[in-house]
């Protein structure tokens, strides 16, 4: 670089030179700043437009998904050179064919995914040229960690590639590719080290130790049943004593009424499990049948004067009287928050019936709740399968034989004879 008393001296022997070439620096400069500018905002607006809308994880993903692509390119180049002796313009335009058809089938996948989603043979292409390059890239390392690390380098690409287009198939789609079969999760469920639902160990280990009761349970009165000798009841018996001893010591089955009440659930299941093949339940695609439609009651002939014939016929089920002859016209309409209290009321009455072992009818709930009988009827259905209520239709059924039609406990009462107005007198 000349020195300022060469530049001097210059400028002082040449001074329309040096003027010429001041003009040139100033123009080159302000060329310079245009293009810096130009760049900038050419960079701001690509900026803007691609990298600003993406999420952090997907810019990461790019940067090592190009810095792998470089370092596998890389490797190409000296395999190029070395294995195939391409060199000058040629190795230029040939070393990375490899890792541009990689990008170019990345870049269809991607597209596929958002119009087909999903990423079709192009998504396997990746993975096989991927497989291809990192392959042909490491076998001109010339030590066994650099071949280790030219493998690895376009798979992490791949890798890097895959889960961001996991992430673009949930965002779209809202699911997964596949659920597998085989997880962890499942493999520890089955070998009995986890537990499926949200129960805690100790509600696990009382549901184990009540099933143990009820399965010793049932295979004495099967043996019993059977007629078997008296050595097998007596082991039957042991183990039915042992199960239970085992049961009252750790899970307070003694006092807990909910673990009795479980407890006689699954007995009463495991005892009935013949009636199973007695079942003839609805078929899912038949028809559906109307329903009976309920006629009013023939007025009387004469006024003042009482019927003598036969007696109307009443339906045994009084839920089904009571809403033939009520009058209820067309309902309001009810909000959630006013159901959800009449359902609660509703509910506090069955449970204070319940204590007092009594099951109330769907017409006892209706009265009392100011609901409609199809409403009370309902809910009625839904509460009577509980373990407390069942308990007691049962009871009812095995020591009086009343059957439960929706008035239980029957009430034997006289039969009504019909005035005028419809209404009975005894």
């Amino acid at each position: 670089m000349p020195s300022i008393d060469e530049m001097t001296t210059f400028a002082a022997e040449n001074p329309v030179g040096t003027v010429v070439i001041c003009v040139i620096s100033l123009a080159l400069l302000v060329v310079a700043s245009l293009a810096l500018r130009a760049g900038a905002r050419t960079g701001a607006q690509l900026f803007n437009r691609f990298v600003a809308p993406r999420p952090v994880e997907d810019i990461l993903t790019i940067v090592a998904a190009c810095i792998a692509t470089g370092v596998s390119a890389q490797g190409m180049w000296r395999f190029s050179g070395d294995v195939l002796g391409f060199d000058g313009p040629l190795r230029m335009l040939l070393f990375a064919f490899i890792e541009v058809a990689v990008i170019t089938s990345a870049v269809r996948a991607r597209r596929n995914m958002r119009e087909n989603f999903s990423a079709g043979i192009d998504g396997v292409a990746v993975w096989a040229l991927t497989g291809l390059t990192a392959v042909l890239s490491s076998m001109d390392a010339r030590s066994l960690p650099e071949a280790v690390f030219r493998l690895a380098a376009p798979l992490v690409a791949a890798w890097l590639w895959e889960r961001g287009m996991a992430i673009e198939r949930h965002r779209i789609t809202g699911r997964g590719k596949i659920n597998w079969r085989l997880t962890p999760e499942r493999i520890m469920v089955r070998i009995g080290l986890a537990e499926v639902s949200d129960r805690t160990a100790s509600e696990v280990d009382a549901h184990r130790r009540l099933t143990r009761v009820a399965l010793a349970a049932k295979r004495a009165r099967a043996l019993r049943e059977s007629g078997a000798s008296d050595r097998k009841m007596r082991q039957a018996l042991a183990k039915l004593d042992q199960a239970m001893d085992r049961a009252v010591e750790h899970t307070g089955l003694a006092v807990d009424p909910v673990r009795q009440e479980a407890l006689l659930s699954q007995i009463g299941a495991l005892y009935n499990t013949n009636g199973l093949i007695d079942l003839k339940p609805r078929v899912p695609w038949e028809p559906e049948r109307p329903e009976p439609v309920a006629h009013a009651l023939p007025a009387s002939p004469a006024a003042g004067t009482v019927s003598v014939g036969t007696p109307p016929q009443i339906d045994e089920d009084e839920d089904q009287e009571f809403e033939m002859v009520e009058d209820t016209g067309p309902q309001q309409p009810v909000d959630t928050a006013q159901r959800a209290a009449l359902m609660r009321a509703a509910r506090r009455y069955w449970d204070e019936q319940i204590e007092r072992k009594y099951v109330p009818r769907a017409a006892d709930i209706a009265a009392e709740t100011d609901i409609s009988v199809a409403t009370a009827r309902e809910w009625r259905a839904l509460w009577k399968l509980e373990p407390r209520a069942h308990a007691l239709i049962e009871a009812a059924y095995n020591e009086h034989g009343i059957i439960d039609t929706g008035t239980f406990p029957a009430i034997v009462t006289p039969e009504p004879i019909l005035t005028v107005n419809g209404s009975g007198r005894h």
